[in-house]
């Protein structure tokens, strides 16, 4: 096996998280020598779905356009707060967010009340980083 093929398991298994509020898959790995941390100003595009029926309900694709925010800052979700760190840009991860992390008791426009949430994520880049050169 390649040290590269180790690595990005290693790397995938690392930011991977599981608890009671968020799961997160990674779906493609990317080797990078700077990952997100909080307080990044990230770019991501994303493909949101509900979980009771897969129904889409945003999507940045759509639009053309990724979403740009500070991460771990309070301007999105907790869900994607806690899981889009350790993010190399390239990779792409799915986010399952359970409703406390979400938008809980409330519905937001599309989203019922109480949903979980499926999010396909894809780090685009992070201010002030460069994508590492393979």
């Amino acid at each position: 096996m390649k040290l590269t093929t180790v690595l990005a398991f290693a790397t995938a298994a690392f930011a991977q998280i599981n608890n009671e509020h968020l799961k997160t898959d990674v779906v493609t790995a990317v080797e990078c020598s700077r990952k997100t941390v909080a307080g990044d100003k990230v770019h991501v595009h994303y493909r949101g779905t509900l979980e009771k029926d897969g129904s889409e309900f945003d999507s940045s694709y759509n639009r053309g356009n990724p979403l740009s925010f500070s991460v771990g800052q309070g301007q999105v979700i907790k869900g994607w707060d806690q899981g889009l760190l350790g993010m190399c840009p390239g990779e792409k991860w799915k986010l399952t967010i359970q409703p406390d992390w979400a938008y809980g008791e409330r519905g937001v426009g599309p989203i019922p009340a109480n949903s979980v949430l499926i999010f396909e994520t894809e780090l685009v880049s992070i201010d002030g980083v460069a994508k590492d050169e393979l």
